[in-house]
């Protein structure tokens, strides 16, 4: 592998949705520049990277594989990816590993929702991407498209994909705005101009060769540049000026000979732009004449012969039309050679590219220097400077990253090794049958297999290398593959710029790490997942005797997929978490038939809820009455009665409740007092476009007061809308916890303690911890209040309540953790919890054996957490609760005849249509709707089935809303008594059924009717 030199090496992807062609075209560029592992005859048809029989035989890709080719001088690692969104995390691992991504687009059905992704995907990693118009015979022969038509199609496409484009630049172009204003004056580095360069210019354009037209099945394709060529001797042009007016509105006059605008044409000619005239149409002839009956052959031999392609006669002769033209085009406009120049000319080399990279890769980090780490800091430094460069130097730090582990079965494993000897392959652990490869990418210095190499987590920090023992393993590499779809051929070292596969590293990775021949380097950025693993079931054997190779089984397949997730539930169940029904069933099979090897029940669907309260009009008066603690409470007093517990519950505005649950990980990192960079680095998972040095608090600070001014009631006056800014501010510096586990969308606040202690007990304050840490409320110590309280009550009284701080946030995170109508985590709802401690009777008498009655009752501190749970969920169920429950969004894609079956279906799924729209100069319908999580599963396939395979549907999780119905609805008014009676005959509604579902699969207690009527059953047989 040290045959070729950085610059003359290129690491793509193929991204794009889900049939539209990767596959293929990975087989056209292996069937060509491959070394002669696939056949031109079988390219297109044998979709040699989809070597799974699951994959065959579901006709999508499910993995990341990839495979080197060799194309001239230059050596290219091209990586397939699926396009279903169930394996969008594969996506993650390919972009991550690449340098340039070919995002293919079918002409036919256009920009679609995974589209979208890998866009989005390929911005983030700061990748070069090319453009890829696939299925283009499909205008010609199925939509019967003219020249012109298909222009106008194929010019629509190309500005859909640049329109996404820009809006990922103007995002991040706002954001580096943002940082700009809002740090120091005057400090504007080269880092925050380097969104200037190319803003005002499309991403994708033809005449600057990074977009190509293609026919992956039939094995043609061409750039723009390739016709250029053609036609600059024949019109008398320079090919770089017929470059520039081959796409566009740009006309040749036959008679001056002169490449002019629409306006000098005249506005009576049926003049045709130069792409139709030029391209379109001898394509469409040669499509004619090879397809058509009558069609004449003489075209065919005129663009044989004018191009001299050698073409064996028996091919021309036969009588398969199709056949016939397949060997004309690929030979007239090669495929693999289009796509590959355009990738050797447009993508950049790993030197090019990681210098780019550099800022997503290793972000850079603030840290304030001293002696001790000044020596780590430096070195540090040198490895990102290395890793910028590309340094493949042997004196160069070794940095490499793996993006995930993939399994192989033991016997798949090469026999022999570089230099031809025998090598034995058995592995120490007893898991023999399976052999755990790294899928990794060399970005500094070279890899040699046999050493010895450090693996850091994505927490770890050199600066702290006593404390983070447990984030760095040393592992020596038993070899190094290069990979050949399924085949590895092994090598012994392997430079900078290169894809690897490593073997050594199973027992060291469990998803993805670093890899440095120094520990004092900083670990790659987390990846982003477009998704997360939302469908969970619950998995145990058939015979409980295989409980052991089940788990065993687990934990290799937790290994093996990058995507999936294996927890056990409170109820010790075995849940398994995948992305999609399609991804979740090849778990189950892979656990059946490779890991576990036994037979396994599994569960219907675990679908997760939230519980909240009927969304009120939110106007600041309500805020103000609950500020100052007049509205409703709910009161409970502990079991030994010492301890009285309010409560009073009101909903948070849906826009900040979003943004606390999106928050979640750089909560984590701020509340429970991470150190910095985590949090940084939490935060950049979740936010990609917020720029790597800014401050988490600011910009989350930033987001929650943004999200609380756009909640403002609409139509409100100007006095209400300083009231409400006045009131919400309040409320901020009031924050004493957040939950469920510390980070949730739910808040608990300070009790306003301003004249509210009663005669003789004292209010359990608490202090608005996580408002301090975000920054609303500066750090205030509670010293003035105890000294206050000492003239009110006992001093020892007043420490006990102080002790009483943590019983009640405990019972308030139980309560926000499992809610009073199905044990589901509360949604978007703030609590304040005020807890009066009295003495004991013994004290208001001076006596000091006191000491009998609170142990009746057990501890006090456990007694108040139950009592602020039980308050809590009380408060919640006299509020009106609803049930929360995740909507998929829905995109479907149907021909028009089978519309009516797709809207019966979507009818039973109770889903909610948001837009529908016919596809231009297409049969086909798109129809964007929501569908309830509960409702999904099984959804695919009954569409296929009622339209008869015609309809497709892609499901992503948009977010959470609140069913509308109120379980627990009894007939009150005259019209409500007219319909349902006296109640006792209303069915159950929507939200009550599934929470019976889910108290049902709980154990926990469910109001029914057993018998539903009891009266004897009487025969009219007289037998008895």
């Amino acid at each position: 592998m040290g045959d070729f030199d950085c610059p003359k090496i290129r690491n793509i992807c193929i991204l794009a949705h889900v049939d539209h062609g990767k596959t293929t075209l990975a087989d056209h560029l292996i069937a060509s520049y491959g070394g002669g592992v696939l056949h031109p005859k079988q390219a297109g048809r044998l979709r040699f990277m989809d070597y799974l029989d699951e994959e065959q035989r579901r006709a999508i890709t499910m993995k990341s594989s990839s495979i080197s080719l060799q194309y001239k001088d230059h050596s290219i690692n091209l990586i397939d990816s699926p396009g279903h969104m169930d394996f969008c995390g594969e996506v993650s691992t390919a972009a991550r590993l690449s340098d340039g991504a070919l995002v293919l687009v079918d002409a036919v059905e256009g920009v679609h929702i995974q589209t979208h992704a890998v866009l989005r995907q390929a911005w983030i990693e700061k990748l070069t991407p090319c453009l890829v118009l696939n299925k283009m015979d499909r205008l010609i022969c199925e939509l019967k498209l003219s020249p012109m038509e298909a222009y106008n199609r194929l010019q629509r496409i190309v500005h859909e994909v640049n329109s996404i484009m820009s809006a990922y630049k103007s995002e991040k172009y706002l954001s580096d705005v943002d940082s700009i204003l809002a740090g120091p004056s005057g400090e504007v580095g080269d880092e925050n101009l380097e969104f200037i360069e190319d803003d005002e210019e499309d991403t994708f354009q033809p005449h600057k060769g990074n977009v190509a037209f293609v026919c992956a099945l039939d094995g043609w394709g061409f750039s723009v540049t390739e016709f250029a060529g053609f036609y600059a001797s024949k019109l008398g042009a320079s090919s770089a000026a017929l470059l520039k007016a081959l796409w566009g509105p740009r006309y040749f006059n036959p008679k001056t000979k002169m490449i002019v605008g629409k306006k000098a044409m005249g506005g009576g000619s049926k003049a045709r732009p130069m792409f139709v005239q030029f391209v379109l149409e001898p394509l469409w002839q040669v499509y004619q004449a090879a397809l058509e009956a009558d069609g004449g052959k003489a075209v065919l031999e005129k663009v044989i012969k004018s191009f001299n392609l050698s073409i064996p006669p028996r091919e021309l002769q036969n009588k398969d039309p199709k056949a016939v033209l397949q060997s004309v085009m690929s030979r007239w406009l090669p495929l693999s050679d289009t796509i590959l120049s355009m990738v050797v000319k447009r993508m950049p080399d790993p030197i090019a590219a990681q210098s780019l990279r550099i800022t997503r890769l290793i972000p850079k980090r603030e840290v304030i220097s001293d002696r001790i780490v000044s020596e780590v800091l430096a070195e540090a430094e040198l490895v990102r400077k290395s890793v910028e460069l590309c340094d493949s130097s042997p004196e160069a730090p070794c940095v490499a990253f793996v993006s995930k582990m993939f399994a192989v079965p033991s016997k798949m494993l090469p026999q022999k090794g570089v230099n031809g000897e025998l090598v034995n392959n058995s592995t120490d652990d007893n898991e023999s049958d399976e052999c755990f490869l790294a899928f990794a990418r060399i970005f500094s210095g070279v890899l040699c297999s046999g050493q010895r190499i450090f693996v850091l987590s994505a927490l770890y920090d050199p600066l702290k290398a006593e404390s983070m023992q447990k984030h760095v393993q040393e592992a020596e590499l038993h070899s190094l593959y290069l990979m050949m779809g399924q085949g590895l051929k092994p090598v012994a070292s392997a430079k900078a710029g290169n894809v690897v596969a490593i073997r050594g590293l199973g027992q060291h990775i469990l998803k993805s790490a670093t890899l440095s021949s120094t520990k004092n380097c900083w670990p790659f950025s987390s990846m982003v997942f477009q998704v997360s693993p939302t469908l969970k079931v619950a998995i145990e054997p058939t015979d409980p005797a295989d409980m052991v190779a089940l788990m065993k089984g687990l934990r290799l397949l937790n290994h093996a997929d990058p995507f999936v997730e294996v927890t056990v539930s409170s109820r010790g169940e075995h849940v398994l978490a995948a992305a999609g029904e399609v991804h979740l069933e090849r778990c189950i099979k892979d656990l059946k038939e490779r890991f576990a090897k036994v037979s396994l029940e599994v569960s219907p669907p675990l679908v997760s809820y939230k519980e909240t309260i009927e969304d009120e009009a939110f106007h600041p008066l309500d805020y103000l009455k609950f500020l100052s603690g007049s509205s409703y409470h709910i009161e409970r007093t502990t079991p030994n009665g010492r301890c009285v517990v309010q409560v009073q519950v009101v909903k948070l505005p849906p826009a900040l409740t979003k943004v606390l649950d999106d928050s979640s990980d750089v909560l984590g990192g701020i509340v429970g007092g991470k150190s910095g960079h985590t949090s940084d680095k939490s935060l950049e998972t979740q936010r990609t476009s917020i720029v790597e040095d800014d401050n988490p608090v600011e910009v989350l600070k930033k987001r929650i007061r943004d999200a609380i001014d756009s909640d403002m009631p609409a139509g409100i006056a100007d006095m209400d809308k300083e009231k409400w800014q006045i009131v919400w501010e309040r409320l901020l510096k009031r924050i004493w916890a957040l939950g469920p586990r510390q980070v949730g969308p739910n808040i608990l606040l300070t009790p306003d303690y301003k004249g509210k202690t009663t005669d003789c007990s004292v209010l359990v304050q608490g202090s608005p911890q996580v408002s301090e840490r975000l920054g609303f409320v500066g750090v205030c110590s509670n010293g003035d209040l105890a000294s206050e309280a000492s003239s009110l009550a006992t001093h020892s009284l007043y420490q006990e309540a102080e002790t009483l701080e943590n019983s009640v946030v405990s019972g308030f995170q139980l309560a926000s953790a499992a809610g009073p109508l199905c044990e589901e985590p509360m949604w978007g709802l703030a609590f304040v919890v005020e807890a009066y401690i009295s003495p004991l009777i013994g004290q208001l008498n001076g006596s000091e054996t006191p000491h009998q009655q609170p142990e009746q009752y057990g501890i006090l501190t456990g007694q108040v957490m139950t009592t602020v749970k039980d308050a809590c969920r009380t408060a919640v169920l006299q509020k009106k609760p609803r049930l929360v429950e995740a909507l998929y969004f829905c995109e479907l894609n149907t021909p028009t005849e089978h519309l009516g079956p797709m809207y019966a279906v979507l009818a039973r799924r109770r889903a909610r249509v948001l837009k529908e729209e016919m596809q231009e100069g297409s049969p086909l319908f798109t129809v964007h709707a929501y569908v309830p999580v509960a409702e999904s599963f099984g959804f695919a396939d009954e569409l296929r089935r009622w339209t008869s395979g015609a309809s497709s549907a892609l499901l992503v999780f948009s977010h959470w809303e609140a069913l509308s119905e109120d379980p627990f609805f009894v007939p009150k008014t005259e019209e409500e008594l007219e319909e349902f009676g006296d109640g006792s005959s209303v069915p159950p509604n929507t939200a009550r059924k599934l929470i019976d579902a889910v108290r049902r699969r709980k154990g926990l207690p469910v109001e029914e009717k057993v018998v539903q009527h009891a009266t004897k059953q009487r025969t009219l047989a007289r037998k008895v």
